[in-house]
């Protein structure tokens, strides 16, 4: 999970970082970028482990790995 994580991190808090003080120039609310903020920060690790889940899977399948 790490590795993907690692990969794409820096793309993905600039992605953050700009919606959230997009969120913030629009809405004036400190709270709700705040919200929003941690709501993205959250699933960029969950999605980072998803993906490492399914390739996984999908190596297993080709039968690069073997089955626990």
């Amino acid at each position: 999970m790490l590795e993907r994580y690692k990969r794409t991190f820096f793309a993905t808090q600039a992605c953050i970082v700009c919606v959230t003080v997009a969120i913030l120039i629009q809405s004036h609310r400190i709270f709700a970028a705040a919200v929003f903020f941690v709501t993205m920060e959250l699933g960029a690790v969950v999605g980072a482990m998803w993906a490492a889940r399914l390739k996984r899977r999908i190596e297993r399948s080709q039968g690069f790995l073997s089955s626990r």
